[in-house]
């Protein structure tokens, strides 16, 4: 994790801000001081060229010679002073105060002769000479020392107020984080308050549509899920514990008259077969509580193969046939093409169809319809009963652990049958549904994947009515 990930967000939106600011005050500065000095220069030029033009109009009005000549200095009334040299750079005439000494270097004056040239002395003087006419040059100048103190009270006033300026401007970064960040912490504050069993808490959620109000709503989503979840977990234990109890307490009781060693070998051996079929009752009921724990952590072991329905239906018919005695054997009937296919775990799939023909056979009239219909990506199990069908109000809640119909007795059955039904057909990428055929009986469906490969050819059976 690098540094920068672990400074707060506060103090990196606030350092982010001040960079910033900090790089556009520095070009702010740069471009107001640049801009400042171009137009103290252009100043400066402005009086150069009004003094050089005043200088030459006095010398066109006395003419040169008489300007020269006159032991009166220059005026000097918009410049500091003002020179005229001859051709050899002897100064003529200056204005008070000027040494002898020519403004003009040899060679500046060679360029003088040709034209007006303007000359800087680093940052001290600022010179204009122009030709007066044949044999002489016009020199003005301007001292820089105004200039250069301008310059220097606009570094001074930039290097102040551009740090006070970056500091004023980290400290509303800071605070505007801060408030921005608040709804963010009274979230926080709200989720750590929060215990396991409480009930109907969410945390609050700022009045702006902003992300941090779509951060609230998505984590109270969040909470709301996590509840029904606990709600379930909280039901199914107490379900669960609710349909070990009875077995238990059965097994018990048979232990405790086999233990008290009754003459009676009947009894016992009552007793004992009594106690082995509340232990099956049991084991059965562990197993599906396991699949449906399986299945809720989306682990249940699932081995996708290429089955044929119409082989999966007759093994499943002949088991319940071979658990029953000749005259109470019962009665299938089939409705289902040759050559349909499905993508599934045969083990399970055996099972989530031997429970719903469990149910038909329990609850439901003969004969039990088992019947598939198919899409060109689908194919629909049905398993239909002929009995008096599903009460309206247990339809929506048919596949709910520990559901019972009203149409059976409380203690029949643990309640998971369907459970298991559509726990076994999501883990295949399927469904279950079910539903009340016409005129009567309850249709269960398991919808899987198809595996024949008949992608183009439509449904191979009609749903039964």
């Amino acid at each position: 994790m690098s540094l920068i990930q672990r400074v707060p967000i506060r103090l990196r939106l606030t350092l982010a801000s001040a960079a910033v600011t900090a790089v556009v005050l520095a070009g702010v500065t740069v471009v107001l001081y640049e801009n400042a000095q171009a137009g103290l220069d252009e100043s400066v030029d402005d009086v150069l060229n009004a003094h050089a033009a005043d200088l030459t109009g006095l010398a066109g009005r006395v003419g040169v010679n008489a300007l020269t000549a006159d032991p009166q200095p220059l005026p000097a009334s918009h410049a500091n002073f003002a020179q005229i040299l001859a051709a050899d750079g002897k100064v003529l005439t200056a204005t008070r105060g000027l040494s002898g000494r020519p403004l003009l270097r040899p060679a500046e004056r060679r360029r003088a002769e040709q034209g007006s040239v303007t000359i800087t002395r680093g940052d001290r003087v600022r010179l204009l000479a122009e030709p007066l006419g044949s044999d002489r040059i016009a020199v003005v100048g301007v001292d820089l020392g105004q200039r250069e103190d301008t310059l220097a009270t606009i570094r001074t006033g930039l290097m102040i107020g551009g740090p006070i300026a970056l500091a004023l401007v980290s400290l509303a970064a800071y605070g505007l984080a801060g408030g921005a960040l608040r709804p963010v912490e009274a979230m926080r504050r709200r989720a750590a308050s929060i215990l396991p069993a409480a009930r109907k808490q969410r945390l609050p959620v700022p009045p702006a549509r902003d992300e941090v109000r779509r951060l609230g709503e998505t984590l109270n989503v969040m909470l709301a899920r996590v509840e029904r979840a606990f709600d379930r977990e909280r039901a199914f234990v107490a379900d669960a514990s609710h349909e070990l109890r009875t077995p238990l307490a059965v097994l018990k009781t048979e232990l405790e008259l086999a233990l008290r060693g009754s003459k009676d070998a009947g009894a016992l051996r009552a007793a004992i077969a009594s106690a082995a079929d509340e232990t099956d009752r049991i084991v059965a009921l562990a197993n599906d509580l396991l699949v449906i724990a399986s299945a809720d952590q989306g682990r249940l072991p699932v081995r996708q193969e290429s089955l044929a329905v119409d082989e999966l239906f007759a093994t499943v018919a002949a088991r319940f046939s071979q658990r029953s005695g000749p005259d109470d054997r019962p009665s299938f009937e089939f409705s289902v093409s040759p050559g349909l296919r499905v993508r599934a775990d045969r083990l399970r799939l055996e099972q989530a169809l031997g429970n719903l023909i469990d149910n038909a056979l329990r609850y439901g009239g003969q004969p039990v319809r088992l019947a598939a219909t198919a899409t060109p990506a689908k194919v629909e199990l049905h398993v239909i009963d002929h009995g008096p069908g599903f009460p309206p109000a247990f339809v929506s809640r048919a596949f709910e652990r520990f559901s019972r119909s009203e149409r059976g007795h409380p203690q029949d059955g643990s309640g998971l049958g369907l459970a298991i039904v559509d726990a076994i057909a999501r883990a295949h990428g399927g469904q279950a549904r079910a539903t009340n055929a016409s005129p009567a009986g309850a249709d269960v469906a398991i919808l899987l994947p198809r595996a024949d490969g008949l992608a183009r050819r439509s449904a191979v059976g009609q749903r039964p009515q």
